[in-house]
């Protein structure tokens, strides 16, 4: 049943010529000079997100450390 669910996922992906098709929907939506505009916005959210990520990392470790320390 797993792989019948696999393939069929396989499946719906879209190939070559149907990744073409939507770069040119996109394109035609959005133009020329809203795509670099909508890419600059994805990566800073990327970029905070990742940031925010580090941030918890680092209160983690910071709590750990301070509960290990004898009082």
């Amino acid at each position: 049943m797993q792989s019948l669910l696999t393939i069929l996922l396989f499946l719906s992906m879209p190939q070559g010529a149907e990744w073409i098709i939507i770069l040119v929907v996109v394109l035609l939506l959005f133009g020329g000079r809203k795509i670099p505009e909508l890419m600059k916005g994805i990566g800073k959210g990327v970029k905070g997100f990742k940031d925010g990520l580090k941030e918890i990392e680092d209160d983690i470790k910071d709590d750990s450390s301070t509960d290990n320390k004898p009082k």
